[in-house]
């Protein structure tokens, strides 16, 4: 991907990459407390400082709490709207956290299905738009234990179909958790085992702007 070829770039998701921002402030590009202190906020300030001449505008509009469903039902507004030319999705851990609180039935077979309606109907609006799906990933700490699993993975799993399916990058979040927890210990990367310390959203930045530069 070309990132020098991207002007508006978009971070959507949930409480990951929403990480508190100020949503008072969310219509102004390049907003400090608009971005947040995550991953997105990170990935911003490396793509401003690197390519400063660019009139690059970045947005984060993720939501804590919000599903695949949430994000298809805000979508207009907070993604086709902003006509970015690169847009990038972390959404998958509250599919099924929240099925496992009881707070939700939904299946993997249904965050498949409303991922890809999500991605179909992004391309019919905006066609040229750039894709990154980011994989859904848990540490085994805090909140997350064995009751998670396999059913976890299989969430993964459905994100790198639809990233396939599109044609988008796909980010392989879980894989770098899995061995970043080989030099440090899980709650170093996300106390809770799902929202990254700056630690964890450090590594995240490093991992998309790597893996952008690369495709």
């Amino acid at each position: 991907m070309n990132i020098d070829q991207c002007k508006i770039f978009l971070f959507q998701g949930d409480s990951i990459t929403d990480c508190g921002r100020d949503r008072g402030q969310e219509a102004v590009a390049n907003h400090n407390q608009a971005l947040g202190p995550g991953y997105a906020g990170k990935i911003a300030g490396d793509l401003l400082a690197e390519y400063p001449s660019l009139p690059l505008q970045v947005f984060n509009r993720g939501i804590s709490g919000n599903r695949v469903v949430d994000l298809y039902a805000r979508w207009k507004c907070d993604a086709v709207n902003l006509a970015p030319d690169c847009l990038s999705i972390l959404i998958g851990v509250n599919d099924l956290w929240h099925k496992l609180d009881g707070k939700y039935d939904g299946t993997v077979e249904i965050y498949e299905h409303d991922y890809a309606a999500l991605l179909k109907r992004t391309k019919k609006a905006l066609p040229k738009v750039k894709l990154v799906i980011c994989e859904p990933f848990v540490l085994r700490c805090g909140a997350v234990n064995d009751r998670w699993f396999p059913a976890f993975d299989d969430y993964r799993g459905a994100a790198g179909r639809v990233a396939t399916k599109f044609d988008a990058l796909f980010i392989p979040f879980q894989s770098m958790f899995d061995e970043a927890v080989r030099y440090a210990a899980p709650a170093h990367w996300a106390r809770d085992g799902v929202h990254p310390t700056p630690n964890g959203a450090s590594l995240m930045a490093y991992s998309w702007l790597r893996a952008a530069a690369k495709a």
